[in-house]
């Protein structure tokens, strides 16, 4: 069972994240951020994974801290979570469409950290969720689980439809990704 615990402490949010892997139960996510919880729960869901998430963090300011610091918590138990990276896919690819939006989310994980992300949003905000936030999460789960990422959103005009495709198709192309395989580390280098 791929299961793990992350606690994460800092001047700005406290951090308790639990994941598991390869089964979907129920998820116990409360960041403060309402739009935030539901993007989580739907990764989390498309992934086929159980996320538990308590955050308190500093949202008197604003949702920056929170968000990034829980972007990091959950890159780092991917991390921890994988390993070596050895018999996993490593590779997954989504495209999703939300009503007249279609998102894009393709990754390797490959120990190489890095971000592609195109995608506009009409609105400052979804929710209570300020959305250039949403790069900022990418970024801080990537450059911590140690994955290359590239999400396109093609076209669409409804804030919440783009923001919520992308965490979807992060969903699906994660669990791609980590599906557990025979094969050793997926790489002619032998190491990732």
């Amino acid at each position: 069972m791929r299961k793990t615990i992350l606690e994460r402490n800092t001047n700005e949010t406290k951090i308790k994240l639990e994941l598991q892997l390869d089964q979907k139960g129920e998820n116990r996510i409360n960041t403060g951020i309402g739009f935030f919880d539901h993007m989580l729960n739907l990764f989390a869901f498309r992934a086929g994974a159980t996320l538990h998430v308590e955050c308190d963090g500093d949202l008197e300011i604003d949702g920056h801290h929170t968000v990034e610091d829980v972007g990091i918590a959950l890159g780092q138990t991917i991390s921890l979570l994988l390993g070596d990276k050895s018999n996993i896919a490593r590779y997954g690819s989504a495209r999703l469409p939300m009503d007249e939006c279609l998102a894009q989310v393709d990754m390797d994980i490959s120990n190489r950290p890095f971000l592609v992300f195109n995608a506009d949003f009409p609105a400052e905000k979804a929710g209570d969720f300020e959305t250039e936030l949403t790069e900022e999460f990418f970024r801080a789960v990537v450059f911590n689980a140690g994955i290359t990422l590239h999400i396109n959103v093609l076209y669409g005009k409804n804030t919440h439809h783009i923001i919520e495709a992308i965490f979807k198709a992060f969903g699906v192309a994660f669990k791609q990704a980590a599906t557990v395989t025979d094969g050793g580390v997926s790489s002619t280098k032998g190491v990732l």
